[in-house]
């Protein structure tokens, strides 16, 4: 029975690390394809989860929602941060934070 257990547990380790694969390459590409639609630079070539919790997608079905954060410049010498969120390996929203503030 112990050996059972231990198997449904790998077995679901493993399906969370590779739907999490998944979602994050997701969240890569609609990163990057945002930024390039505004003309920015996508910093480092990644997101990193901020938050992950259950949540329903359109169709009732029970599915992971997870918030990554990612940077990205409009100059090539400031840092700004953006999000993108997925529910399952679907982008949900991005958000793209406000400009930094220039000096005159």
């Amino acid at each position: 029975m112990l050996e059972v257990f231990g198997l449904v547990l790998l077995a679901t380790g493993l399906w969370l690390w590779h739907d999490s694969l998944k979602a994050r390459e997701a969240g890569v590409r609609a990163s990057r394809s945002a930024c390039d639609a505004h003309g920015l630079q996508f910093l480092d070539d990644t997101v990193a989860i901020d938050s992950i919790w259950p949540a329903r997608d359109d169709f009732g079905r029970l599915k992971l929602r997870r918030v990554y954060g990612f940077e990205y410049s409009d100059t090539g010498n400031n840092r700004c941060r953006g999000a993108v969120t997925l529910v399952g390996d679907a982008v949900v929203t991005l958000h793209l934070g406000p400009p930094p503030l220039r000096a005159l």
